[in-house]
């Protein structure tokens, strides 16, 4: 039988030679040997038995290669952490983010399979074990996520052929309506109220101009323009470890100038004019830590937990964000609006988290019926005023 050759794949008979003589290898090993070569000139081959499980391999690759599918067989070979290393140490990541990955990835019980061995039942069993700790339902998705951009890279890399965790199912998470505390006006009054002087002003700045706990911490007086009302949020100040403060751009490089009302500014000058020695200095912190840094997340907790203590109340931080912007969204401002005011990446992200704050249509039709019938009966009431003084 005469072998196929051709110049990037063939099939071809171990048992004889092009001429139709006897091979040397007659007898040793599979009979049919299939073989291709990659994008990279590489020559892959593999033997079979029989012609036909030959053909039908060959016939795969060829077609991976034509849709841009194929997967490089030694790529699939890589173990999970061994990809993770190797495409972890060329991506641009904060500190935070490459420790966050790095805690996830390095616990997942499939670290040492190959990338090509992966199965969904891998990951069943890891979110499994993940809610018998427990976990919360939301750190397991993102941990899920962290993952997923692993296998996200192999994929593009041709190292995976398609993602072993799509369709896993997740704990349930709550309903942002149902899990989002919003304090009251009374509360957030209490709050300041109760702060210690030098964290008042703090507290004042994410419950009305909606900071994150590490943007106000971050906040230099020359932030702050007293004349237009106005501050700049360009830095958030970020815990790498004890007394390391790493200052980087705000979340989402989501920089802002936020109109703010006068009652705040004149509470933060007042802060600056009892708290700061060098309040004129325009890269002085407003609220300093130690070594020359800002305040950072741990400084932040201990003032927080004892403010909440004093104030008696039963809310996180972010909290004071979320008042914010259902003030906000009650007075009337748009989705763009609040978006650009809470530095979000989209306006999807604002709808996805405050959606259910916003009137319904029902809600809309309702008011707007109430407000012609109240037109109405004025109208009668006060015609039927006039007939009486006829």
């Amino acid at each position: 039988m005469t072998a196929k050759r051709n110049r990037r794949a063939g099939i071809e008979d171990r048992w004889k030679r092009v001429d139709g003589s006897p091979s040397a290898n007659a007898g040793k090993g599979k009979r049919w040997r299939a073989r291709y070569v990659d994008d990279q000139s590489r020559e892959h081959s593999q033997g079979f038995d029989r012609k036909v499980d030959a053909q039908k391999w060959l016939d795969s690759i060829v077609s991976s290669q034509v849709t841009g599918n194929y997967i490089d067989p030694a790529r699939g070979k890589v173990t999970f952490a061994s990809f993770y290393t190797e495409w972890s140490a060329r991506q641009l990541w904060e500190t935070n983010t490459r420790e966050s990955m790095n805690l996830v990835t390095r616990s997942v019980p499939f670290g040492d399979v190959a990338l090509s061995d992966l199965r969904h039942s891998h990951f069943e069993s890891w979110i499994k074990s993940m809610q018998d700790r427990p976990l919360a339902p939301r750190t397991i998705r993102t941990r899920l996520m962290n993952v997923r951009s692993v296998l996200k890279a192999a994929m593009r890399d041709r190292a995976l052929a398609s993602d072993p965790s799509q369709g896993v199912k997740l704990p349930r998470i709550r309903r942002a309506e149902m899990a989002m505390q919003i304090p009251t006006s009374t509360e957030i009054g209490r709050l300041i109220g109760s702060a210690p002087d030098a964290f008042s002003a703090f507290i004042a700045l994410c419950a009305f101009a909606g900071l994150r706990s590490g943007e106000a911490a971050a906040l230099q007086v020359g932030d702050f323009d007293f004349l237009r009302r106005e501050i700049k949020i360009e830095r958030q100040s970020q815990r790498v470890r004890s007394g390391v403060v790493e200052i980087r751009r705000p979340k989402y490089g989501s920089e802002r100038v936020l109109s703010a009302p006068s009652d705040l500014l004149d509470l933060v000058a007042e802060h600056m004019r009892l708290r700061l020695c060098d309040a004129g200095d325009p890269k002085r912190w407003l609220f300093p830590g130690l070594n020359g840094n800002p305040m950072e997340a741990n400084m932040v907790g201990t003032r927080w937990r004892k403010t909440r203590v004093a104030a008696g109340v039963d809310f996180h931080l972010h909290a004071l964000r979320h008042y914010f912007a259902s003030g906000l969204i009650h007075a009337g401002c748009d989705v763009v609006t609040v978006q650009r005011a809470l530095g979000h990446a989209s306006a999807s992200v604002t709808l996805d988290t405050y959606s259910h704050l916003w009137p319904k249509a029902a809600d809309r039709t309702r008011q707007a019926a109430a407000g012609l019938f109240s037109e109405a009966l004025r109208f009668t009431a006060d015609a039927m005023r006039t007939d009486d003084t006829v």
